[in-house]
């Protein structure tokens, strides 16, 4: 879950080991941790020493420790103890809290979480599967440099300046080659200075013409899942989505929620007008896509994709 936490605190009901599992957890947000127990793990101690949450006995729990908290653990690893501080905590007025391994006493579950800070990647199976969750965590820290995150600090100190020269399409434009491009493959490859010093030089440079593009796309037989990887890139790039009537909606939840979507009578000729404004537009149509049409073909002087799909 993302919970904003500046100016709020987070509770922690407990003072053994799940109770220091949690704290790490929450560490490096901005919140005031107070973690309430009768004893407390030497870690929770040393935390406490360095000043990163404070512990209070657990005799002190009272109303005001949940206000302005963005969340309570219960977290003491026994139930009958977790079931107790639950309903003290709810009868105290806590607005969210979640009892470890106990999802049917949980407002919120907490994800497996992959840190690249600010990236943060979060896995959830709703309580149900929480091994399959880490696995699916493994999974994802592979595909995501080490590095991930300063690159995304970088970007954030850049926002700025690329915001006050740049229009809404070329922002966007600008931000996918940043993250596609030279400037990552060299931030992955460990020259930040140089990654900082291409992505200056781009921005230098000022965006060229918004030229407009159709990409178009087989969506298959109609199953989200059948859709190519080229096909849904094309789609979480596009300004426009344009298709006929009777496209499955599972498919369109695959493209950029911000992009527009036009169910039109004649896709072709409203995708080609759309293009010819600037637009980047992606043109679904049902099955494999074997061809193109000869209208696509024949448009001279904007850039076709043929994206073909699953007949």
């Amino acid at each position: 879950m993302f919970l904003a936490t500046s100016g709020r605190r987070i509770v922690i009901l407990g003072g053994g080991e799940q109770a220091a599992q949690k704290a790490r957890l929450v560490i490096r947000t901005d919140a005031e941790i107070v973690v309430a127990g009768f004893e407390f793990d030497d870690e929770l101690h040393a935390l406490a020493d360095e000043g990163r949450v404070r512990l209070v006995d657990a005799h002190e729990i009272h109303a005001d420790l949940f206000e302005a908290a963005a969340i309570t653990f219960v977290a003491t690893g026994s139930a009958g103890a977790d079931g107790a501080l639950h309903a003290l905590a709810k009868s105290l007025g806590a607005p969210v809290v979640n009892v470890v391994d106990r999802p049917a006493l949980c407002d919120a579950l907490t994800p497996s979480i992959v840190d690249r800070d600010p990236v943060v990647v979060a896995i959830g199976t709703e309580g149900t599967a929480p091994v399959l969750g880490r696995q699916i965590k493994t999974a994802v820290e592979t595909m995501l440099e080490p590095r991930l995150g300063a690159l995304a600090a970088l970007a954030g100190r850049m926002r700025g300046a690329v915001g006050q020269r740049l229009s809404a399409r070329a922002r966007r434009d600008f931000w996918v080659w940043v993250f596609s491009g030279p400037v990552r493959r060299a931030h992955a490859a460990g020259s930040e200075r140089r990654a900082a010093q291409i992505l200056k030089a781009r921005l230098e440079q000022g965006p060229g013409p918004s030229e407009g593009s159709i990409a178009y796309v087989g969506a298959g037989p109609g199953e989200a899942d059948l859709l190519s990887l080229r096909g849904v890139r094309r789609m979480q790039e596009a300004d426009l989505i344009v298709h006929a009537p009777g496209l499955a909606p599972e498919i369109l939840e695959l493209a950029r929620r911000d992009a527009e979507r036009q169910v039109a009578a004649d896709p072709v000729a409203a995708a080609l007008a759309a293009a010819r404004e600037g637009a980047r537009v992606v043109l679904l149509v049902p099955g494999g896509a074997a061809e193109l049409p000869s209208a696509l073909r024949d448009a001279d002087t904007l850039s076709v994709e043929h994206v073909p799909g699953i007949a």
